[in-house]
């Protein structure tokens, strides 16, 4: 496992972002539509 982390760690960081990425855009949308709800009950 460590010689393909020590190999492929341009991988490695790539996944971590992209995992960063999805999460922040999942959030994101959650919070959107949490608002949405907020603006219609109003």
């Amino acid at each position: 496992m460590y010689d393909f982390l020590e190999t492929n760690s341009m991988y490695v960081v790539l996944l971590i972002v992209m995992i960063i990425w999805i999460g922040l855009f999942g959030y994101l949308r959650s919070m959107s539509k949490q608002l949405k709800k907020l603006e219609t009950k109003e």
